[in-house]
């Protein structure tokens, strides 16, 4: 099915490693434009050159910063509006867990955890919905969690954030429509390099990496018996993003192997 992306402008925060890398390659392959940012300069300046090298240079554009930097991320969004004239699309991807309960989770922690998952989507929201809006056909996909809903007892300060942060993603559908579409996709589980640090470090040193996720994937009562691969998200975020997803917003799509407890 053609989703329509040829040629739009969509741009990743987070975007050279795991999902978000995925996603970017996945849009590439469908015919878009896309514009990357990450904190780590060296390994984004690898990603951009082996992308371009793979796409053309003229498709692709990179620029390290950090998303809770306004200025820096202002300064991004006047980048590709001068290389490619707007943007029809952007999407959310930056921010890890905090593992933590509230007995062990201090007043910074919570300060550091609130402001990294509410201003990664603030800052780069704010520096793109002026394009967003004139391109006619704008969207926005966040990448939350499945805490939003499900939270944690070892991830408190995580879970809470995510569910405010799917909160501000549900008003902002309303309060945006109908320039443009918000909407979220719910992760549970996925394949990265998390994951395989914890393989790397499994006390059973005969355990293949396939027994090890598959001993996982059933302590975590995954329905589907895996993790998932980046991939698999990284195309529900495309076919969001895309105008194939033309009459969805404010909805939230999980991509958990089924590992949800609620209705």
């Amino acid at each position: 099915m053609d989703l329509g992306l040829a040629g739009r402008v969509v741009v990743v925060t987070g975007g050279t490693s795991g999902i978000g890398l995925a996603t970017v390659r996945i849009l590439l392959q469908d015919g878009a434009r896309v514009a990357v940012c990450a904190r780590g300069a060296e390994r984004l300046e690898a990603v951009v050159a082996d992308l371009a090298g793979e796409f053309g240079a003229e498709r692709v554009l990179g620029r390290a910063l950090s998303v809770l930097d306004a200025e820096a991320v202002r300064g991004f969004a006047a980048d590709v509006r001068q290389r490619f004239g707007g943007c029809d699309a952007l999407v959310t991807n930056a921010g890890q867990g905090r593992v933590s309960t509230f007995a062990d989770t201090g007043d910074t922690d919570w300060r550091d955890e609130l402001e990294l998952k509410f201003f990664s989507q603030i800052h780069p929201i704010r520096a793109f919905e002026a394009m967003l809006r004139a391109s006619g056909r704008g969207a926005i996909v966040a990448v939350n969690s499945l805490l939003a809903d499900q939270p944690e007892p070892h991830m408190v300060c995580t879970s809470a954030a995510r569910a405010g942060v799917q909160n501000l993603l549900k008003s902002l559908a309303t309060e945006f429509a109908p320039d443009i579409r918000v909407n979220s996709i719910l992760l549970g589980l996925v394949d990265s390099a998390q994951w395989q640090r914890r393989y790397e470090a499994r006390e059973d040193r005969t355990q293949s990496r396939e027994a090890w996720f598959a001993s996982l994937a059933k302590a975590k009562k995954i329905p589907l018996g895996r993790l998932g691969d980046p991939d698999e998200p990284a195309r529900a975020i495309a076919f969001l993003a895309s105008p194939g997803a033309s009459y969805i917003t404010g909805a939230k799509l999980e991509v958990s192997g089924g590992v949800s407890r609620f209705a």
